[in-house]
C-alpha cells in the first residue's frame, strides 16, 4: 500500500499573485510539482507552456517542474483522450512511487472543472494508499468579478455557473432563470452567447473577460461582443436583475 500523498493545487486564473499562501506552500513542500500539458497532434508534448506552468514557476524552480502531456484539447475522440488520461496517470503514478508528495497544478480550483478530478479518479485506483487533497484555488470568475467590479450574488440570489461546451442551449435556459448567471469556454461560441443574452434580455450589464491578470488580458461589456471567436478560456458575467435598490434581495 502507498503512503505518498497527491495535491491538486488550485493556482488561480493565471495572475501568479492569485495564489493562496497554502497554494504556494503546497508546491514549496511538494517533491514535484506536475503541471498539465497540451497534446500536440501526434499526443507527445507540444512545447507550449500553459498558465498553470508559467504561475507555477513563481514560485518554484523549473528542475521542480514536471511536464505531463493531456489531452485537453480533445473532445471528440473518446479513445484518444481515455488512451491520455491513462498515460498521464501511468505517470504520476510512477512520480508518487519515486516521491513522498506530488502536486498537481491546475488553472483555477481544482474541483472546479478540472483536470485533476480525472486524474485523482485514475490514481485511486493505479496506487490504491495515496492520500489525495486539494488546495482550493481563485476561480475565473472570482477575478472577472473583481476586475470589472460585476458583483456576483446578493441576498437570496443564486449563483449558475455554465460552460458552454455544454451548448448554448444549456445557456439560454439559465439566462431565463434568476440570479447570476456565469458562462465558461464560451470564446469559440461567442456570437451564439451573445444571441442568448439579447433573447432573454441580459445583455445590459453583462462583462466578459479573458486572459485574466496577464499582458494580454481583455475585459469588456458583452454589448461589444460581435460574433467573432474569443480566445477558448472566455468567462462571462451576467449580473442577476437588481430592481429593488440596496439590499433588495435580503
Amino acid at each position: 500500500m502507498s503512503s505518498s500523498r497527491l495535491i491538486g493545487v488550485g493556482v488561480g486564473p493565471g495572475d501568479p499573485e492569485l495564489v493562496t499562501v497554502k497554494g504556494v506552500n503546497a508546491l514549496r513542500g511538494a517533491d514535484v510539482v506536475v503541471v498539465p500539458v497540451m497534446a500536440a497532434p501526434d499526443g507527445k508534448d507540444g512545447g507550449e507552456r500553459g498558465r498553470a506552468e508559467a504561475t507555477v514557476l513563481h514560485y518554484v524552480p523549473e528542475d521542480k517542474v514536471v511536464r505531463v502531456v493531456f489531452a485537453l484539447n480533445e473532445r471528440t475522440d473518446r479513445a484518444r483522450r481515455e488512451a491520455a488520461w491513462d498515460a498521464a496517470g501511468e505517470r504520476v503514478a510512477e512520480l508518487l512511487k519515486q516521491h513522498g508528495t506530488v502536486a498537481f497544478a491546475t488553472i483555477g480550483d481544482p474541483n472546479v472543472y478540472s483536470t485533476f478530478t480525472y486524474l485523482a479518479q485514475t490514481i485511486g485506483e493505479a496506487v490504491p494508499g495515496t492520500v489525495i487533497e486539494t488546495v482550493p484555488g481563485i476561480t475565473a470568475m472570482q477575478d472577472l468579478a473583481a476586475r470589472s467590479g460585476a458583483v456576483l450574488t446578493e441576498g437570496t440570489e443564486p449563483l449558475t455557473l455554465v460552460p458552454v461546451t455544454a451548448g448554448a442551449t444549456v445557456l439560454k435556459e439559465a439566462l431565463s432563470g434568476p440570479g447570476t448567471v456565469v458562462a465558461y469556454k464560451f470564446g469559440r461560441q461567442a456570437g451564439e452567447v451573445a444571441e442568448a443574452l439579447r433573447e432573454t434580455g441580459r445583455l445590459e450589464d453583462a462583462v466578459w473577460g479573458s486572459a485574466l491578470g496577464l499582458t494580454e488580458e481583455s475585459i469588456r461589456a458583452a454589448a461589444d461582443l460581435d460574433g467573432s471567436p474569443l480566445p477558448y478560456l472566455s468567462t462571462l458575467i451576467a449580473p442577476a436583475r437588481r430592481d429593488g435598490g440596496r439590499g433588495g434581495k435580503l
